[in-house]
């Protein structure tokens, strides 16, 4: 049975979603499916297995997850062109986000080109192995964004009603813990964020004005885009341990660095976020450069370190054993639960809000499986 989340039940049948052929990827429609029960351990007879299926199908609905949403940033913030089509962008919104950076929307454009080729070419690789590819394209129901720029296409992601846990920041930092070996709670680099509900994108052109109010909006982006990737390079690292193709283990160690330096590159964006409040929800930005925690108002050089926005470089932390020398890695990275503990992160941050109880059970069962998934000899 898979396993519910947010209290959703229903287990929808999982070939009712499985689709053939590919699409464009601008659209970025491409697919995954889950195999039978009863189909034995070697899914296809070039050798895929039901695991490594999983596993990758897992990863091609979460890449056109991504998709939609770096989608909806670009339509709006970023550049479009013929690798990364729709939108027409908004003036506003985008020099909201150059003030964090002049790069932002290049930055937002070659991330979204990323995403695109990663989740077509696992979908491709599914086919070219004889696996389903995943579809995703009815669960396509959401409202977008209402502002200038958008294409107000129906989206799959949420980026209106986030709930953002930006605690990557003090457990990168952090050398004393690791989730993996001794878990511990890791501080809120911006606490208002993970304690509400906040928009990372203008909703309509009302939400343009006032200044403080948009760029409030804008650094809500900044802090939403590492909080995703941090995720990304940590799951394929995660699930690569249960892979038995080398083939397939290739494709996870080949795209996790990528994910990995979408999220330094955001980490910095992130630290070039000035304070501010915004005075239509009372969202606070704090300095992270003032020596003071922004969850407990405790000061010194410890704390100044920890929340010091230009320390973007992993710190070396206990890793297998607190045995052993403390070792500069990604965190965490376990296997036990990887894919289920990624959906449930996803599903806390709001990103999934509006959508349906065949939504959750289908991403549900779909993690179910590639959790359930065993390296073979």
């Amino acid at each position: 049975m898979s396993k519910n989340l947010n209290g959703i039940g229903g287990r929808p049948n999982r070939r009712s979603f499985l689709k053939t052929g590919l699409v464009a990827a601008g659209a970025a429609t491409v697919s995954v499916g889950l195999l039978e029960h009863a189909i034995p351990a070697v899914a296809q007879s070039n050798g895929l297995t039901t695991g490594d299926a999983a596993i990758l199908q897992f990863l091609a609905a979460g890449e056109l997850l991504e998709v939609d949403f770096w989608t909806q940033y670009n339509e709006l913030g970023g550049i479009q062109d013929g690798e990364v089509s729709g939108g027409t962008g908004n003036p506003i919104y985008t020099d909201r986000l150059r003030s964090i950076d002049p790069k932002f929307p290049q930055y937002i454009h070659d991330n979204t080109h990323d995403e695109i080729s990663h989740a077509t070419f696992i979908n491709a690789y599914l086919a070219s192995r004889g696996a389903e590819p995943v579809n995703l394209d009815q669960f396509r129901t959401l409202e977008g964004s209402k502002a200038t720029g958008s294409s107000g296409k129906p989206r799959l992601t949420n980026l209106m009603q986030l709930t953002i846990d930006s605690s990557w920041w003090t457990r990168y930092r952090s050398s004393t813990n690791n989730p993996d070996v001794n878990p511990t709670t890791f501080e809120q680099a911006v606490p208002d964020l993970h304690n509400g509900q906040y928009t990372a994108i203008p909703r309509t052109d009302d939400d343009l004005y006032p200044h403080a109010h948009i760029q409030a909006i804008a650094n809500t982006a900044a802090f939403q885009m590492p909080t995703v990737e941090q995720g990304g390079g940590s799951l394929r690292i995660a699930l690569a341990q249960r892979a038995t193709d080398v083939e397939v283990l290739r494709l996870l160690i080949s795209m996790g660095p990528i994910e990995s330096m979408h999220f330094q590159t955001w980490h910095e964006k992130a630290g070039q976020v000035r304070p501010i409040t915004d005075p239509t929800n009372a969202l606070r930005f704090p300095d992270l450069n003032c020596g003071v925690d922004p969850n407990t108002g405790a000061r010194g050089a410890a704390v100044r370190e920890m929340f010091q926005t230009s320390l973007i470089m992993p710190e070396p932390c206990p890793f297998i054993s607190t045995s052993l020398p403390v070792c500069s890695v990604v965190r965490p990275s376990k296997t036990t639960g990887a894919a289920t503990g990624a959906l449930k992160f996803l599903t806390a941050m709001g990103l999934f809000i509006g959508q349906s109880q065949d939504f959750f059970s289908y991403l549900a069962e779909l993690a179910t499986a590639a959790d359930a998934a065993q390296r073979e000899i």
